[in-house]
Formats: structure tokens, sequence, C-alpha cells
């Protein structure tokens, strides 16, 4: 690595404290001011083995023994190269030790696709999407759904994309250099970044615990068992469906109330601490693991998933399914309850909020064009969305036509024993025959018969109704492990149908998982040099401090808690967060300036139709939906469906006060960074604003060498920052003031 000047280049003596100077090589560029702040754009991925020891070794040689450079010996042909991948940042913990530091770039474009993809499409947003379709308007909802999208969801996504990808910083570091008053934001996202990660994975427990249970023939959720040293069945079972009693009995353990406590449940455990071995075990070596973990949790469950949609076509009742995924209630488009639904679902499926979108972009070139991958993830989540979607009701019609055929045989049963007891007249006896298709022929039976007759008969057993059926599904990860597990049950093969169906939600559960510790662990390593230097370390430590924290949600009441974070609390930290970082870019850089400073990077000019969206559209759209889900929250009580031992069913309980004091405590203290920090910059006086006339705002990993360095120092380490390859390209320099 060495400077070099040409003898028929100008000499920059004369240049001032406050110039730039920039050199332009090709589709490369780098930029050195005088303030000590570097800034590299890499614009190709390579390898990470391309930085040897080598030449670290020389370069903290050289370090050792300073060398003064000054600015005139800088020929503006000069070669600034670095090598593609990373960017080369000295770090100085003390003023006798020099660390440098390389970040890690994703190898390809696919790469980074598939890990926003894959932490986006999380399995309990799949089921929720389902049903909301199914009882929020259909495709009326899915129409409004896809509005939201484009008006806010895909712009807010490439405001994480763009800030995360220009400043090369985790959620902690970017929006204190966009906008420093409100720089506290970015705590506040990585403390609800990792309330998620502490539920996110009980979810992913529960399928591995179903998944090992998958090799039983019969499956359990199929039958009730036997009791022991018995020969009938569990009363508390036949009481309800099997696949209800396992989810409850078996799995969860299920307490009546969300006060009573208990010790975390012990078949859970080991299915727990699996999942955070495996996503530490896939995220232990950085980059250089995930990347090849990212190729088979993404793309598999994807294709997958294609061919169960292909395959549940041909499964009786799927006409029926898809019927009733092309309902259309055009009144619900009316519906402010509807707009709110998906307005916040937008945010869900977008994963913003959360850092976790900004620290899988910080490892992208600044070149790239973060414009078009927003869009691309946004149309690969929604395409993702709907042929889960259409797969979930195929197999809902089957579903509901098992059921219904079932409720008409038991029926014709129920009324011939009536009927031989005497108690109904003969002519209520039903067909004869109802093998080959007893819904339609069941009820083709009932319509004809006399009204007085016909009432009789609805006295002593109850409606077989398919559609009344279909709407009986589940919300929340009941849809899954209740509906959803049950019409597995019916088909033949189960026992491989079970498997296939939890091995896909395992892999995109996982995939999320790894896209949440990214969040936590990407900041982390940007702001302690110490955990930069000891990935392993932080990776173990962190998995096993969420595994310990997590017991609290694998306790027989920790389903309720789960169920009150992620459906009713979780939304309002993500609307806040995400309208300060809103706020930061359009309001206090300004829309206009950031704009210019992405033209800057990716070299060509943006769309003002962002600018507009950030600064008008997002903002007064998210207040609005901040309002309504207020106003919806306090309009009836908040409820939950808790399991009730004694009877074997479900029953609708509210919420106790104290729970509900406790969940705005936590939302308190999420957001608390923001105004702390605001003080915090307040009696600093830090600016409001950087100043416009400092030029684009993008950040390395680098702190400011004239900080903590003493003249010599800040030289030596100009000149490793400088330095590059011996490889040599023709460079273009130009010095702006």
């Amino acid at each position: 690595m060495k400077t070099e000047a040409q003898p028929s280049t100008s000499s920059l003596a004369n240049t001032s404290s406050t110039d730039t100077v920039i050199c332009d090589s090709g589709s490369e560029s780098h930029t050195w001011e005088d303030k000590g702040l570097v800034i590299w754009d890499a614009p190709s991925w390579t390898s990470e083995a391309q930085v040897s020891a080598t030449r670290i070794a020389k370069a903290q040689a050289r370090t050792s023994q300073p060398k003064p450079i000054s600015v005139p010996e800088v020929a503006p042909s000069s070669v600034l190269k670095q090598k593609p991948l990373y960017e080369k940042v000295q770090m100085t913990e003390k003023k006798e030790s020099e660390v440098l530091y390389a970040r890690p770039f994703w190898s390809s474009k696919a790469e980074y696709i598939f890990a926003q993809v894959g932490f986006s499409v999380r399995p309990d947003y799949l089921w929720h999407f389902t049903y909301l379709w199914l009882n929020s308007g259909g495709c009326s909802f899915i129409a409004v759904y896809i509005f939201m999208l484009f008006l806010v969801g895909v712009p807010l996504l490439f405001l994480e994309m763009a800030a995360g990808q220009s400043m090369h910083q985790g959620s902690m570091g970017i929006w204190k250099i966009i906008a420093p008053w409100i720089g506290g934001v970015g705590y506040s996202s990585f403390m609800v970044c990792f309330i998620v990660g502490l539920y996110l994975n009980v979810m992913n427990s529960w399928m591995v615990f179903y998944l090992s249970q998958s090799f039983q023939y019969p499956v359990p959720w199929e039958k009730c068992h036997l009791m022991e040293n018995s020969s009938g069945f569990d009363p508390a079972c036949e009481r309800t469906t099997p696949s209800m009693y396992f989810w409850y009995q078996e799995t969860l353990k299920a307490s009546d109330r969300i006060e009573d406590g208990g010790s975390p449940v012990s078949s859970l455990v080991l299915p727990f601490f699996i999942c955070w071995c495996l996503v530490g075990a896939f995220m232990i070596n950085g980059l250089k693991s995930t990347r090849k973990v990212i190729y088979v949790l993404v793309p598999l469950p994807c294709f997958i998933i294609v061919g169960l949609f292909i395959g549940s076509l041909l499964l009786e009742g799927a006409k029926f399914g898809l019927q009733q995924l092309m309902v259309a209630k055009i009144a619900d488009v009316y519906n402010v309850s509807v707009w709110s639904v998906a307005g916040s679902h937008v945010l869900f499926n977008t994963g913003v909020g959360l850092g976790s979108v900004a620290s899988l972009a910080s490892y992208m070139p600044q070149s790239n064009n973060c414009l078009s991958d927003a869009f691309l993830v946004s149309l690969m989540n929604l395409l993702t969305l709907v042929i889960t979607t259409s797969f979930n009701f195929c197999v809902l019609g089957f579903w509901a036509t098992v059921i219904t055929h079932r409720c008409c045989e038991r029926n014709a049963e129920t009324l011939s024993n009536l009927i031989a007891l005497g108690k109904l007249p003969p002519a209520a006896s039903p067909p004869a025959s109802l093998h080959e298709n007893p819904t339609s022929v069941y009820n083709t039976w009932l319509s004809g018969l006399p009204p007085s007759i016909r009432s009789m008969v609805l006295h002593e057993v109850s409606e077989c109704n398919i559609e009344t059926q279909f709407f009986k599904a589940k919300e929340g990860p009941k849809f899954v492990f209740l509906s959803f597990v049950e019409a597995m049950s019916f088909l033949p093969l189960s026992v491989f149908w079970s498997f296939i169906f939890f091995l896909v939600l395992l892999a995109l559960g996982l995939s999320s998982a790894m896209g949440i510790m990214q969040g936590l662990v990407t900041p982390l390593q940007d702001n302690f040099s110490f955990y930069r230097k000891h990935t392993k370390l932080l990776i173990v430590g962190l998995s096993t401090l969420m595994f310990m924290c997590g017991h609290f949600f694998i306790r027989p009441s920790g389903i309720y808690f789960i169920r009150l974070l992620s459906e009713h609390w979780i939304v309002f930290p993500i609307v806040v967060i995400v309208t300060l970082e809103t706020m930061a870019v359009s309001w206090a850089y300004g829309a206009r300036r950031f704009l210019a400073d992405l033209m800057t990077l990716l070299g060509y000019p943006v769309s003002p139709i962002c600018g507009w969206l950030w600064l008008c559209v997002c903002p007064v759209a998210l207040l609005i939906l901040f309002v309504t889900m207020t106003v919806d929250l306090c309009k009836q009580p908040i409820t939950y469906v808790s399991w009730d031992s004694s009877t074997s069913k479900e029953v609708l309980q509210q919420y106790p006060i104290w729970i509900l004091l406790l969940m705005v405590t936590i939302f308190a203290i999420v957001i608390l960074p923001v105004p702390a920090y605001l003080v915090y910059c307040l009696t600093r006086g830090i600016p409001f604003r950087t100043k416009s006339g400092d030029g684009p705002v993008t950040a390395s990993s680098s702190r400011p060498l004239s900080d903590e360095l003493t003249p010599s120092e800040g030289d030596v380490q100009k000149e490793e920052i400088l330095q590059g390859d011996e490889t040599k390209y023709p460079s273009t320099c130009h010095v702006t003031s």
C-alpha cells in the first residue's frame, strides 16, 4: 500500500483546511475531509478473505513508527484504493493501542435481498394476515393493504434502507448523525427489537415441539389418547377436540388466567434451547456464516409453499375456499378500523421500526440502489402473503368440508337413534346413504321436510353449514395450531404433511429470529470495539441472555402475554419510532437535502415524490393510525381467550388493570431514551441539525481522527486509510470547498 504522486500533477499545497479532496476512479469514489472524517464507497462485492493478515500486520507495524504525511505529497492522481469488500477504519481505544477495523459487506445482492425478505416474512404475520383477509373485508382488505403498502410502507422501508446503507451504522448511530436531537430513537428501536426477540423464538419452540411430535402415527393431535391403566379416553380430551386439547394441555399447559404464575413448561424448555442454539450457530461467524444459511432458510420454504399451494388445489373443498378468497365486501372500504388494521400490518410486514432493516442495509455499499431494493422486498413480501393466504384458504375449505360432512353423518345417526326410541316420528328418518356427498344429500333432505318436522329435527341436532364452519377459523397462533393442524390430520399421510408444514414454519421463524439478532448485534458492534473483536462471544452471550429472559414466556400463562404484546402493544412503540425517524429525515435533516446526498452516493437523482411522502404523507398517516388505534383500544375493554381446564373450553376474559398498567410502563421505558437524549443534547449545546454547508452526512464506523489522536498519530492514521493495493487505477481528482 503506497501513496504516490505523479510529476505532471499540480500540488495541493494551497488547499485550505476546509477543502475536500475527492478522487474518482471509474465506479469508485473516495472522500477525505481534512476534518478527519473518512468516507469510502465500495462499488462491488468480493470475498472477506481478500483482507490478509499480512497487510494488517504491516499496517500495525507502520503505526508503531509514525511517519507524518503532508497534504502536498498527495497528488491529484494518487491511488487511494481500498479492498472492495471492506471499509477500512482505524479505531483507537487508547493512544498507545490502535486497531484496524474492517466492515464486511454482503458478497452479492441476492444474499441481502434474501436476508431482508427472511426477516420480514414471519410465520405469525402469515397466519394473522389470513385471518384479517377472512374477517376484514376479503378482497377489499387486500386492496386497502396494497394501497397503504405503496403509500406508506415502501417509502418508510426505503428510508431505513437508505439511512443504514449511507451511514454504515446500526440503529443506535444512524439517527444521532442525521438529527442529533432525535438520536435517542435508535436506543428505543433497540429495546423494542430485544423485546420482540424474546417471544419470537418462543413461537419457534412451539414449532419444534410439534415437529418432534409429527413422527408418531397417528399424530397426537388427531385422536384423544388412552388414560394410563385404563381402557377409556381422557375425559378432558373428550369434552373438546383432540387438536385443542393437545395445544392447551400438552403443549402450553396453559393456566386458567393470566395472573396465574408457575414455572416454565418442562416440555418447551428443550425446544426453546434448541431454537437459540440454532440461531447462535447460524450467526456465530457473522455474515460469513449468515450468508450461507440464508440461501436455505428463505428460498426453500417459499418453493415448498408454492408446491403445497398447487397440491392443495386438488383437495375437496378447495374450490369453496378460493370462492371465499375472492369475496369483496365493498362496505369495509369505508371502515376506519379496516384501514387502521391494514396500516399496522404494513408496518409489521415491512419490518420497519425495529432497527433490523437498517442494520442489514449497513453491510451494503453506499452506491447500491436501495430504492429498487425496497420495491423488490415489498413485492416479494406481498407475493408470499398472497400465495400463502391462497394455500391457507384452500386448506380451510377442505377443513370446513370434512367437518361439515362429519356433522351431517353424526346428525343422521342421532336422528336414527331418536326415531328408534320413539322421540321423533318416522317422517324424520334421514337418508339411508350419505357416503358420496354427505353435506349435499343431508341438506337437500332437510330442506325438503315439512316445516313442523324440520323444526323438530333442528331442535334435536345442530345445523351443519360449511360457510359457518369456514368462518370458525381461530385467530392468532390458534389458527395454525388448532384449525390448520386439524385440517392436516384429515389428509392421507398426515405425518408427512405435518412434518413438511412445521418445517416450513420453523425455517421462516429462524430467518426472522436471525434478522432480529442482527438488529441487536450490529449496533453493539458499531458502538463497542470489544464486541467487534469478539463476535463469537457477543453472539453466545446475547443468545444466552435472551434464552434466560425468554423463560418468562414459556410459563403456563406465557401465551397470554405473547398475544398481548404482539397484537396490542407492539404497534404503539413501532408507530412512534417510525414517526420520529421520518421527522428526523424530512424535518430535521431536510428531505431535499437527504435526497441530494443520496444522488451524490447513488450517482443518479431520486424522485422528489419520496421526499414529499416523507415530509407530508407518512407523518400524517402514522399520526392518524396512532390516534385510531388508541381510540379503538379505549372504546372497549381489552380481552383475551383463556383455557378453562375444568370444562375443557375456551373462555373470554378481561385483562386485569395491573397488566395494562405494566404495558403502559414498558411503553414509557422504551420511549424514554428519546427525551433523555434530547436533554443531553441541550445540556451539551448540540445543534438541532447538522449544517447544510458540511456536505453529505455519511458516516463510517470510524471516529473523527482529530478528536482522539495527537498530530503525529493522526497523520499515521490518515496514511492507513489512504493506503490501498499495489494495483494502480487512473483517477481524476477535484478539489472542492
